[in-house]
């Protein structure tokens, strides 16, 4: 009799421990965590003299002028940024890469690509020597920012302008108060234009 009485003992305190177990942990199994965001795919644009990749979620204007400088516009190509990087953000949509030429120039450097008055200081990226200007601006909550990366020896002379037009945060309601944005990131940002202005390969003629 005994026997079966501590028989019956150990089964009811495994199957308490079973239950505390199960009431512990679940049954459920562990949440799969949501898989990376996919990488953009990639889009090329070409002509005659260069060819570039881009996002391909980047904006393509293939009507572009650079028009700061009054009667004289710069041809180009624009690559906008996409609704990703301004929804919520205080970014500006008209921000973005363009590649432009100037055929005339004499000197491919690049101050003859700003308004301001600056000088242009070289910079080596892999192979390339760029002669980079930059600019800044600021007016009615609004600050512009311009980097320009002339190709030194280019021809005809061949630049990348990054633009970004972004409105003073300050001027938005504080976060957690509707028509609150948030700062976009400035540094991803120069990163994705880093990315564009190296996949410029041009078409040298021999």
């Amino acid at each position: 009799m005994m026997k079966y009485l501590i028989g019956g003992i150990v089964f009811v305190l495994v199957a308490l421990g079973a239950y505390y177990a199960w009431d512990m942990f679940g049954t459920t199994a562990a949440p799969t965590p949501p898989p990376p965001p996919a990488a953009p795919t990639i889009s090329t644009y070409a002509t005659t003299t260069f060819s570039i990749s881009y996002p391909s979620n980047y904006m393509l204007d293939e009507e572009y002028t650079y028009d700061a400088f009054e009667g004289k516009p710069i041809s180009g190509v624009k690559f906008a940024v996409p609704a990703s990087l301004t929804d919520g953000t205080n970014l500006s949509s008209d921000s973005g890469v363009s590649i432009e030429w100037l055929p005339r120039a004499q000197s491919c450097t690049g101050d003859i690509y700003v308004l301001a008055n600056v000088r242009a200081v070289d910079m080596t990226v892999g192979s390339t020597t760029y002669s980079v200007a930059t600019s800044s601006d600021a007016g009615a909550g609004n600050l512009y920012e311009e980097m320009v990366y002339a190709i030194e020896g280019s021809k005809p002379c061949t630049a990348v302008r990054y633009f970004i037009h972004s409105s003073n945060i300050s001027n938005f309601p504080a976060e957690g108060e509707e028509g609150a944005v948030r700062e976009f990131d400035r540094a991803a940002l120069l990163r994705q234009f880093d990315s564009i202005r190296d996949a410029l390969v041009l078409n040298l003629t021999p």
